[in-house]
């Protein structure tokens, strides 16, 4: 995956939760909100690692690996349901 490709992909995430209905950033989700797990990919994800495609894995191994990296990366559990429901959805 070269760089263009992964920006393109960051840019279409952050439209695409842009584009979406935001609840308000002090309520909390048990199912997630996925403007909000766009977000957070785009700034949590990317600090330390290229971005993966949300189709890059299957909606099962997406849940495994985004509560692994939540120790990794520090994410809060809201962060975590953000980030799964937005990969998930977009896969």
């Amino acid at each position: 995956m070269n760089k263009s490709s992964i920006q393109a992909a960051t840019l279409f995430a952050l439209l695409l939760g842009a584009a979406s209905t935001v609840q308000a950033d002090n309520t909390t989700s048990d199912q997630g909100d996925f403007a909000r797990g766009a977000r957070a990919w785009a700034d949590n994800c990317m600090r330390c690692h290229n971005a993966r495609y949300p189709t890059e894995f299957p909606d099962r191994l997406w849940k495994p690996i985004v509560y692994h990296m939540r120790i990794r990366g520090g994410l809060t559990g809201q962060e975590t349901r953000d980030i799964l429901k937005y990969l998930q959805e977009s896969n």
